[in-house]
């Protein structure tokens, strides 16, 4: 199997990303964001509970987000691999995917941190909020948001350096640019 993290800020083209990878590699998606967002929009517990949290522009607690991917990556199976988008946020929460995956005999093949600079993100979920709406997407938010990544998930960096896996990735350009240095990392570990 093929297990991939997909990494950056707020902003940075995780979920665009994410689909051009699943189309091209056949892989399953696990998107905490988008499992969150089905929860919330359901008025689950969990749901409120998350809501509680991202209207203060924070981070879902640790326990919650790894008791959500268990249940999903349980939910898999016959699949060529799996790409996490959003997550892990934290390095507990790498160290938890990590422990998750060896019980299934996997791990993390390669993580690609998408490297956009905060003005450029800024710019692009404002525009973002214009065309979906989403609450999060104001220029206070999204400050916010972007300091809670650089200071609680940057670390995380770290975490997959030491495991080997990282792979830095220019996230600016045509999102096709983009794309074709994202295949050529993956397929480089494929050999």
């Amino acid at each position: 199997m093929l297990n991939i993290v997909i990494f950056g800020p707020p902003g940075s083209g995780k979920g665009t990303q994410s689909e051009k990878i699943i189309e091209k590699y056949g892989l399953a998606h696990i998107s905490t964001g988008e499992i969150l967002r089905k929860e919330i929009k359901e008025g689950s517990d969990l749901g409120k509970i998350a809501q509680s949290f991202i209207d203060k522009g924070e981070l879902i607690p640790d326990v919650t987000i790894i008791e959500i991917l268990e249940k999903k990556l349980e939910s898999l199976s016959n699949t060529k691999g799996v790409i996490f988008d959003g997550f892990p946020r934290t390095v507990d929460q790498a160290v938890a995917l990590k422990k998750v995956l060896q019980k299934h005999g996997e791990n993390v093949d390669i993580m690609l941190n998408l490297e956009v600079d905060r003005e450029e993100l800024i710019q692009r979920l404002l525009k973002r909020g214009k065309v979906s709406g989403r609450s999060d997407d104001n220029l206070e938010t999204i400050q916010k948001r972007i300091r809670v990544y650089e200071e609680r998930t940057c670390p995380v960096i770290e975490f997959y350096k030491k495991e080997g896996t990282y792979a830095p990735i220019r996230g600016v350009g045509e999102i096709d640019e983009i794309f074709q240095r994202i295949s050529e990392a993956i397929d480089a570990i494929k050999v």
